[in-house]
């Protein structure tokens, strides 16, 4: 399948696509004027690219949870799926993925792409995740269904004593471009153009997870968040310039002499003094006379709506309001970043899906696991601030009528492991009701002077004892 493949030609490919991410970076990290200041130009960079991204992707990463259910109602099966899902958190907190996942949607959300990489660590003997940076990844997909995926490579340069450390070749230069070739079936190595390694696919799957930011329609690689704000972003960088410039010669005003053919010490400054032709006229430029610099300020809030608007990031996301908004109001006003933020998770949510389904089976193929047929479950936090008090008592309505589980409370709650959370639940249960039940017994009911009472149900009036919760609260 690999045959005439040359690692060079990688080069020629995605063109287009390579050169757009490194002007997306670099628009990214500031650099929003084109060519070279000339002696004396102001230019102001008032980098909102940068906040908007990163404003973006703190709503969309609020928090997010997994679950697995088991598809087949039985002990076993419930069992298997609770394996399952506390060997993925397991696989999170060794790949620190909290942090991982948070800084790969700020790269995802620059360039448009982003990769994670899901491999079996022989050292450690753990499942290893890894982000690659997409800058060096391309993949072959079948005709016109971009779904399916058949080929993907990896380009990255190391040092010479990575590739040895690592490879246990010792390259001919200082550092070597290195090159690993994924499909189904077979794993290539190249370093330099050179062929140094063919087997196999350990996995049987090829290890590689990318996807979109935004997705076009028809299209395999994403949408960066940059683009449409890049025109606006200028136009203020521009702007506020210019307003900078009338401010700042208005506070060195500039003398105008008429009728007069040369001058010599001719100085704005308190108390001077000119000498000038008795038909000449001297006054001081006044720049913002008429309220010029009114029209300046008020086209600099023309642009800053337009990018507030272009980016579907409202001003009260920012944390400003001109008035104060709750509830249902101020989700209103932020739903065009609600909207974003659902686009975003739908795709988001597919991927952290294959992922999870990727840790699961490196597990079962070298640790002899078996989680049984399941369903992965992604639950994500609410973007807004919710009202606790409400939301618990609309799950205890919901559980009292059968509509959710516990663990589904859970869940929606924001608890990160439903299970274990279960468990505990059961354990305090079963340590009250032994508790009553050893409190409640003929021979340790007394009265005050020591003398045993007659027994009969004292539930919910025994003074000073731990007190049974009522059954319908328990199993409603």
């Amino acid at each position: 399948m690999n045959d005439g493949f040359i690692p060079s030609q990688l080069i020629n490919r995605d063109m287009g696509r390579l050169k757009g991410y490194k002007e997306l970076l670099d628009f990214y990290h500031g650099r929003h004027w084109e060519g070279y200041a000339r002696r004396g130009e102001k230019r102001l960079t008032f980098n909102y690219a940068k906040v908007v991204i990163d404003k973006i992707t703190s709503y969309l990463m609020s928090g997010i949870t997994f679950t697995v259910e088991a598809v087949k109602d039985s002990d076993e099966a419930r069992a298997r799926a609770q394996r399952a899902e506390q060997a993925l958190y397991q696989a999170y907190e060794d790949n620190n993925l909290e942090q991982l996942d948070f800084e790969t949607e700020i790269d995802c959300a620059i360039l448009g792409d982003a990769c994670f990489k899901v491999i079996w660590d022989t050292e450690t003997k753990r499942v290893r995740i890894t982000t690659p940076d997409t800058q060096g990844i391309y993949a072959w997909w079948l005709g016109d269904d971009t779904s399916r995926v058949w080929r993907v490579a990896s380009k990255y340069n190391l040092s010479s004593d990575e590739v040895e450390i690592l490879y246990k070749v010792k390259p001919k230069g200082k550092t070597a471009n290195v090159v690993e070739l994924w499909t189904a079936h077979e794993f290539e190595l190249w370093l330099d153009d050179a062929q140094v390694e063919k087997k196999t696919n350990p996995y049987g799957f090829i290890p590689f997870i990318i996807y979109p930011n935004l997705r076009e329609p028809k299209k395999f690689w994403g949408i960066s968040d940059i683009p449409q704000i890049m025109e606006p972003q200028q136009e203020l960088n521009r702007a506020m310039s210019q307003l900078s410039r009338i401010l700042e010669l208005s506070g060195n005003p500039i003398a105008v002499l008429e009728n007069v053919e040369e001058s010599e010490d001719i100085a704005v400054r308190p108390g001077a003094v000119w000498n000038i032709p008795e038909d000449a006229k001297a006054y001081l430029l006044d720049l913002l006379q008429g309220g010029g610099v009114r029209l300046h300020i008020d086209y600099i809030n023309l642009l800053y709506r337009i990018l507030h608007d272009i980016a579907e990031s409202p001003r009260a996301a920012f944390g400003g309001t001109e008035r104060d908004l709750s509830g249902v109001a101020l989700q209103i006003e932020l739903q065009p970043l609600l909207q974003k933020v659902r686009r975003k998770r739908l795709i988001r949510t597919d991927a952290y899906n294959r992922r999870n389904r990727l840790i699961l089976k490196l597990l079962e193929q070298y640790q002899n696991e078996s989680f049984g047929n399941h369903r992965l479950r992604v639950v994500w936090n609410p973007v807004l601030p919710q009202d606790l008090t409400r939301l618990v008592s609309n799950e205890q309505i919901l559980i009292q009528n059968g509509v959710h589980s516990r663990r589904r409370a859970m869940d929606e709650l924001g608890v990160k492991d439903p299970e274990m959370e279960f468990n505990r639940w059961l354990e305090e249960r079963e340590i009250i009701l032994r508790m009553n039940k050893g409190l409640n017994s003929p021979s340790k009911i007394k009265d005050f002077s020591g003398n045993r009472l007659k027994a009969k149900s004292t539930r919910g009036k025994a003074r000073g004892r731990v007190v049974e919760p009522q059954t319908d609260e328990i199993e409603g």
